[in-house]
């Protein structure tokens, strides 16, 4: 093993999926929250963490956004996992047999056609893995679970149904955590530079700010502002663009950008992944 990977929920979950796809070669950590697994690299009891930061289907992960400015922790690389949700049962279960089917909340919601369609009742669970182990711990016949198929091969739980998710391009986009930023220019598909600003209190300040990203030809991938101490007043945004802080277009933009801003810090400079495109 290379090292230890730390990710949110049990052995099974998503997370776990995008720990196998981006390090395969790390050692796993299951992490009760999301704050323990930035605890975990930032301790040094695992080298890396993983982080799931949107979804395709239900947009942005809550508190992610407000947890990497404060985490003291770098991107180093994004991960894009397809999501594939798959009906998991106690072995020798017929389809005809579920009544009821356990998942997160956010999961059963992305299977409703199917469950409809096999008049299957969604039960609530705490989480995707959490609920295939549940499921097999109590080994009722008429429970089945909606997991990923790496949760079905943990627990011992047999795949009724593969591939149920309502729509058919359902991805979720992960971030690898580190201790210590990679400026390196890495990987076939580009770089990508991610960041957070406030823009000083003066008249058109975001507009005049990202300016210099229209007229230095930078793609901006992302902008998104939230709130920050719980104040209506102080508003900060999380921003993404293709390209290394180096290159000239980008270095330009950056600096314009710094003029009209208050604070300005890189969180990541890191390879795209080949699913962003």
């Amino acid at each position: 093993m290379t090292g230890t990977i730390a990710f949110q929920g049990e052995p099974g979950a998503y997370s776990h999926q995008a720990c196998r796809q981006a390090r395969p070669d790390y050692e796993v950590m299951p992490c009760r929250t999301f704050e323990d697994v930035i605890d975990a690299v930032r301790t040094g009891t695992a080298e890396l963490g993983m982080l799931p930061v949107e979804n395709t289907t239900y947009g942005r992960v809550a508190d992610i956004h407000q947890l990497l400015p404060s985490s003291g922790l770098h991107i180093v690389d994004e991960a894009f996992v397809r999501v594939h949700i798959n009906l998991l049962a106690v072995p020798g279960t017929p389809l005809s047999d579920i009544t009821h089917a356990m998942s997160h909340t956010v999961l059963l919601g992305q299977c409703r056609d199917f469950l409809r369609s096999n008049n299957i009742a969604p039960v609530t669970g705490a989480d995707t893995a959490g609920s295939a182990q549940a499921v097999a711990a109590r080994g009722e016949r008429h429970m089945a679970a909606l997991a990923s198929e790496l949760a079905g091969e943990i627990y011992g739980l047999e795949v009724l149904a593969r591939h149920i998710e309502d729509q058919s391009n359902n991805t979720t986009r992960f971030l690898v955590m580190a201790p210590e930023a990679d400026m390196s220019r890495r990987g076939a598909f580009g770089m990508m530079t991610s960041f957070v600003f406030r823009v000083r209190n003066i008249p058109a300040a975001l507009y005049k700010a990202l300016g210099g990203f229209a007229t230095n030809g930078i793609n901006m991938t992302k902008l998104e502002s939230y709130m920050v101490g719980g104040s209506f007043m102080a508003t900060q945004f999380f921003a993404e663009v293709e390209g290394h802080p180096e290159d000239e277009n980008l270095r330009l933009a950056l600096e314009e950008l710094r003029y009209f801003t208050s604070t300005l810090d890189i969180l990541g400079v890191y390879p795209a992944d080949p699913r962003r495109r």
